[in-house]
């Protein structure tokens, strides 16, 4: 089995984690591939083999990882789908730190984790994504999402407004400091802390919260995602 590592940081408090499940996935016999500047941290500051192989894009993806291992919080294991994108490789979130949502197996469990992987101990839990398309390509190849996609006024003390549509067809028109499209994963993020409802993850729906709108009967709409 080929594992996909992915992580941003390397500090004296996280090296031995890498190390530890480098090693074990080595002692199960699995391949290890690393994020291109993950491998140089990780050769530079604890000297690990450069005979790793390495993944620098969405396209690596497309065939031939089996298992992606993502090493940090949250905002370390949302950047690892802007890697997966639509590949269907499914995602380990390890917790290098206190606290984590999506990141929520804890690094202490490195070697139970995998052990339980190799024993097919585990359940897949699909999660709705959005995919963003703009007339002048902004995101390029990073144009997935798993939480949200947020739209919001900048350098600026006026309010925007946001024509939205579904399906080609007048939805509304949002007077207001922004609005969020967030997907069930994101119901608990931003949107919800602009007044949006909690979606469980297996819904397959989309909300539209606007930020701070001008009408006060203007809410979040919940839409479907297809």
């Amino acid at each position: 089995m080929r594992v996909a590592i992915y992580g941003r940081k390397v500090s004296k408090h996280s090296a031995e984690y890498f190390t530890e499940m480098l090693k074990y996935l080595e002692d199960f016999g699995w391949e290890a591939v690393l994020e291109e500047d993950l491998k140089a941290l990780l050769v530079s500051k604890i000297g690990i083999s450069k005979k790793y192989q390495t993944f620098k894009s969405h396209l690596d993806f497309k065939s031939g990882i089996d298992l992606t291992i993502s090493m940090g919080g949250d905002g370390t294991f949302l950047k690892t789908v802007s890697y997966i994108q639509d590949s269907g490789v499914p995602i380990m979130g390890i917790n290098m730190g206190r606290l984590g949502f999506l990141a929520n197996i804890s690094k202490e469990q490195i070697h139970h984790t995998l052990t339980q992987v190799k024993e097919k101990q585990f359940e897949f839990q699909k999660r709705s994504l959005l995919r963003v398309f703009t007339e002048e390509d902004i995101f390029g190849k990073d144009n997935f999402a798993l939480n949200e996609l947020t739209l919001h006024k900048k350098d600026t003390s006026s309010m925007i407004t946001v024509h939205a549509s579904l399906d080609n067809k007048y939805l509304n028109a949002y007077w207001a400091d922004g609005l969020i499209v967030a997907t069930p994963t994101g119901s608990t993020a931003y949107s919800l802390s602009c007044g949006g409802p909690i979606i469980t993850p297996g819904c397959q729906v989309h909300i539209l919260t606007p930020i701070a709108p001008h009408n006060l009967n203007v809410r979040p709409v919940v839409v479907p995602d297809h």
